[in-house]
């Protein structure tokens, strides 16, 4: 009898942890556990699909509506995206997690090392193994920063999607990994993650990488001798693309990019996008590069 006691135990603590574990997997962080001012929810989470964790505003794709429930004024929203990405640097420079400028962020860099005036998100990387190791300690961990212009300081959430260690490109409802936020206006950085493509180095892509967000890097075979099957995956790099890393300087502050920035911008921007001074009725009129209306 005791032995079929402690049988039907292990059995019920074993379905037990499967059920919390597929919890904590599953389950965000909601609205009264990191409300800040708000007393209402503006994130549409009711709206969006089961299994989605982050949830962007009703009323901005760029927004976190847990933080915000309007959109700021464009020198307002300057001012706290400057900030968002020193504040973000600096930490993950203290916690020793390798991190880079990728897509739009890049291309702003690439101009005139300043966020491009048109955009309202910033965009970044890091391997799995690095997000692994921040996921392990401080995941949901509440940063307080004072920067020059801002003594009373600001507070910035950097929370981890559970998703980010499932391997493949294929679940579209969780692309972003983590995001760094701005608990006072909603505005967050998007990180995703790189990890090795097994499936494309058993076919002899030699250090090939992958991301969840499908977008596409190469770099011509000539340049960097590429292997033709790396094209056949939309969402593949390999590590020469990006590693090793450059330092460069980005809103005034120390920043790491990709080895071959120039390609990956080229190849998911065009090449135009390298000499375009025209974009979203701004314009290239000075010789600091920087777009203005």
């Amino acid at each position: 009898m005791l032995l079929r006691f402690l049988s039907w135990l292990s059995l019920v603590l074993s379905l037990l942890a499967v059920i919390l574990d597929n919890i904590a997997v599953n389950a965000d962080a909601d609205f009264e556990s990191v409300r800040v001012k708000l007393a209402k929810d503006h994130s549409g989470k009711s709206g969006d699909p089961k299994g989605k964790y982050f949830h962007e505003s009703v009323f901005h794709p760029h927004y976190d509506g847990r933080f915000a429930d309007r959109q700021l004024s464009y020198d307002d929203k300057k001012s706290h995206l400057i900030a968002l990405i020193q504040s973000y640097l600096y930490t993950m420079t203290d916690l020793g997690a390798e991190t880079w400028l990728m897509h739009g962020t890049l291309m702003g860099w690439w101009w005139n090392r300043k966020i491009l005036p048109w955009d309202s998100d910033i965009d970044v990387q890091m391997s799995v193994e690095t997000l692994s190791f921040l996921a392990s300690y401080y995941n949901m961990s509440l940063f307080h920063y004072t920067l020059p212009h801002i003594p009373e300081g600001r507070d910035y959430l950097f929370e981890i999607n559970p998703g980010f260690a499932t391997e493949g490109p294929f679940d579209k409802l969780n692309m972003i990994d983590a995001r760094w936020i701005d608990t006072d206006t909603g505005l967050f950085i998007d990180v995703t993650v790189v990890r090795p493509n097994d499936t494309a180095r058993a076919l002899g892509v030699e250090g090939a990488l992958q991301c969840k967000d499908k977008h596409h890097y190469l770099v011509p075979y000539d340049h960097i001798h590429h292997d033709e099957e790396k094209s056949a995956d939309p969402s593949a790099t390999q590590e020469q693309d990006l590693f090793p890393l450059r330092e460069s300087v980005f809103e005034d502050t120390p920043v790491k990019i990709p080895f071959q920035y120039a390609w990956l911008l080229e190849e998911e921007y065009t090449k135009a996008s390298l000499t375009r001074t025209e974009f979203e009725r701004y314009g290239i009129y000075s010789s600091e590069y920087e777009f203005s209306r």
